[in-house]
């Protein structure tokens, strides 16, 4: 299984990727203000390539649970200025985390090559064909509810099916754009409209996923669930747990880790790549 666009070139029969989360707001749950700053967001960016990072995502809109939606020209103007930035200095990919197919579009042109849609494609309708348009590969996840609500009591009749149901949906509605099954990656949407249980059956089953003969993308670093299990603590103090939910991820099937942490969750990967290439 490859990915292969622009410059780019993906072997997920070799390894596991490693995604730097880049969050240029002032809200996000773990870092919210510390990358606010450009200068900042760039040095972090540069910095997470050097320590393991294959692809950065940049966000300029908080999904944590609660999180109010910014406007599209707030978005873009955190956003646009750090990508333009960053894509004449790194060597590697620039994802752009949004749902919004205006801040897409204006993402791409600025220098991002990779949609990352909580949604599934599913928030704004124009967003597919964006990414149809620039040729980018697409995150598609699964989420119940909105930010704003999707930790408010979520419930499923069957975990499992309802997700798979819902990535097949939207896999659809990326075909029907133009978007090519070989440019899709999934992501069962982990702390997305999900209580500590569902993560953990998640992770257990996520081999269940591979199904869909995609890419399949994990985002458990530092989530409250780990928190939970942890006794509460706070999220700066989730390495490790969030480093056993994704080695326990890639082992059931992950092929890209989408972190805070670069450096030590580039290791534990590593360390899990190992583990399974031995098995095998």
């Amino acid at each position: 299984m490859k990915l292969r666009w622009q410059r780019f070139s993906f072997d997920f029969t070799q390894r596991t990727y490693i995604m730097g989360i880049l969050n240029v707001t002032p809200d996000s749950f773990s870092d919210g203000g510390i990358y606010f700053d450009k200068e900042k967001a760039v040095e972090h960016a540069l910095t997470m390539q050097e320590e393991g990072a294959d692809i950065i995502d940049i966000g300029g809109e908080s999904t944590r649970p609660g999180a109010k939606a910014v406007t599209l020209k707030e978005e873009i103007k955190r956003v646009v200025p750090v990508i333009e930035a960053l894509a004449k200095k790194v060597s590697i990919p620039i994802s752009i985390d949004t749902y919004k197919a205006a801040v897409a579009d204006a993402a791409i042109s600025a220098g991002a090559s990779i949609v990352n849609d909580i949604s599934g494609l599913r928030f704004d309708r124009g967003m597919p064909k964006v990414a149809a348009r620039h040729k980018t590969p697409v995150v598609i996840m699964h989420i119940k509810g909105t930010p704003k609500n999707m930790q408010k009591d979520p419930s499923y009749k069957a975990l499992i099916p309802e997700i798979l149901d819902y990535l097949t949906e939207s896999i659809a509605i990326a075909r029907d754009a133009g978007i090519p099954d070989n440019m899709i990656i999934i992501d069962p949407g982990i702390g997305f409209g999900k209580t500590l249980e569902h993560n953990l059956e998640i992770l257990n089953r996520l081999h269940e996923f591979r199904g869909f003969e995609k890419p399949i993308m994990i985002g458990p670093s530092r989530k409250s669930f780990i928190g939970k299990i942890l006794g509460g603590l706070p999220a700066e103090e989730r390495i490790e747990g969030t480093a056993s939910a994704v080695a326990i991820g890639i082992f059931n099937g992950a092929n890209i880790i989408r972190v805070h942490d670069v450096k030590a969750m580039s290791r534990v990967a590593k360390v899990a790549d190992a583990v399974i290439r031995a098995s095998a």
